[in-house]
């Protein structure tokens, strides 16, 4: 099986069904010294739809469960399609989003900018992901900017702060932080998951508004469940047939 990973839940899964079963866990290589999971593990990509289709063919896979970012829309569409072309069992591992409730829900990171100005938002807290930072560099506020690894010095903004840091992260710390740096507004991705919720839930806390960029719509027609238990199942029912 081709398990597409790189999150909390894909490890998790790799450790449920190995060494049952041969499960080799593809990462994309973007983050240094990445968390690895049990069992076989590739680093880097397939080189497009046509790289993935060699690749799946030439290692004999009978499966692929897509366990990756729920912002990885174009990995996420390439499996989609070359799965059914091949008509090979896929599965698509992807977590539930957080509430929305009281946030102002955008449709990209470029609207999400479009928003701190409208509302002159001064103190901003980005957690969108490097890739997103562009989005924002001629925004005229101060931003504390949280990424993994260092963007390009000519993406930032005029003002901001830069912290290297990985998750997960804790409700009291995340709220300490917001206080220390008087943010008066939060911009994350719906991203999901328990690592890195507690700033949404302290942002809640002191009544500091959220701008969530909304996911990226599923593919058509995937088998789609939400948790690491119902993919062991959708395996399971796999290798009982």
């Amino acid at each position: 099986m081709l398990l597409l990973g790189g999150t909390a839940e894909a490890r998790a899964l790799a450790a449920r069904l190995h060494p049952e079963v041969e499960v080799i866990s593809s990462l994309a290589g973007r983050v240094p010294e990445p968390a690895l999971p049990v069992g076989e593990v590739r680093i880097g990509g397939f080189g497009g739809p046509d790289g993935l289709r060699r690749w799946l063919q030439d290692n004999g896979v009978d499966a692929v469960v897509d366990a990756t970012h729920p912002f990885a829309a174009r990995m996420t569409a390439t499996a989609a399609a070359v799965c059914a072309e091949l008509n090979l069992p896929h599965l698509l591992l992807a977590r539930p989003g957080w509430p929305t409730d009281g946030a102002i829900v955008v449709s990209s990171d470029v609207e999400a900018a479009r928003t701190v100005v409208e509302q002159r938002f001064q103190r901003v807290f980005l957690t969108s992901g490097r890739s997103s930072i562009p989005a924002f560099t001629d925004v005229d506020a101060w931003f504390l900017i949280r990424v993994v690894t260092a963007p390009e010095p000519e993406v930032l903004p005029r003002r901001h702060q830069l912290l290297l840091s990985r998750g997960p992260y804790h409700y009291d710390d995340e709220l300490r932080l917001l206080r220390e740096h008087r943010i008066d507004a939060l911009v994350t991705k719906n991203s999901g998951g328990t690592m890195t919720r507690a700033k949404v839930d302290a942002a809640a806390a002191l009544g500091i508004p959220v701008v969530m960029i909304d996911r990226p719509p599923l593919p058509a027609g995937v088998t789609t469940v939400g948790t690491v238990d119902d993919a062991v199942a959708w395996v399971s029912s796999l290798t009982a047939s």
